[in-house]
């Protein structure tokens, strides 16, 4: 379909096909920019900060905090903090391990944004793709009421289609929302369990090692 074709279909389906067209382009930018999002915060970048923990258990601490020293990935985040917190002779292990667990949740809560909002595609996108097909059924039985006995069944054929147009709509766009979705919660869910396994080796060993 080329884009002469493109208005003309999407006025056949009505507002809600123009509601679910405008929905598609922005999945498709949330999906890009959550792509980019996670691949900057290091999301599949695992050995920087498995290689620094391996330092630190070995007792080579000025090593593991070297390696981590330019990183921003959240793995190496949570576990220069777990490193520093646990090198603090002021601060009792309990305080230390909340605050590592503190920048752990503001870490994952940056690992996890935008997800709402695809959620939330997925969720409305059928809706108003079955709200179209209703709105659209509703004006067909309304003409075919009118014509009577007129009744042209290829035009209420017609109408129909174009009412069935914006549920398939729906769908399409709800999909790909729903698999993103899915992956990036996938991603984040391992992300987490990373970290927390990070910061766990990190806190077990012991704090006279050298």
């Amino acid at each position: 379909m080329d884009l002469s074709q493109l208005v003309p279909f999407l006025e056949r389906g009505g507002p809600a096909l123009w509601v679910i067209a405008a929905l598609s382009v922005v999945t498709l930018a949330l999906i890009l920019w959550k792509f980019w999002d996670l691949a900057r915060l290091g999301a599949w970048s695992r050995r920087p900060a498995e290689l620094a923990v391996a330092d630190w258990q070995r007792g080579a601490r000025v090593a593991a905090l070297d390696r981590l020293a330019r990183r921003r990935g959240l793995r190496a985040r949570i576990s220069r903090r777990a490193m520093e917190t646990s090198t603090d002779r002021t601060m009792p292990e309990p305080a230390a391990r909340e605050e590592t667990l503190r920048i752990g949740k503001r870490a994952l809560m940056q690992a996890r944004r935008g997800l709402r909002a695809l959620e939330l595609i997925a969720t409305i996108a059928p809706l108003i793709g079955l709200l179209g097909t209703v709105l659209g059924m509703i004006e067909a039985f309304q003409a075919l009421q009118a014509a009577g006995n007129r009744a042209d069944p290829a035009a209420l054929a017609g109408g129909i289609w174009q009412a069935l147009l914006t549920t398939a709509a729906g769908m399409a766009v709800a999909i790909p929302a729903a698999m993103a979705l899915s992956w990036f919660e996938s991603i984040c869910d391992r992300v987490q369990g990373d970290m927390e396994d990070l910061a766990t080796r990190v806190f077990t060993t012991p704090r006279g090692v050298a």
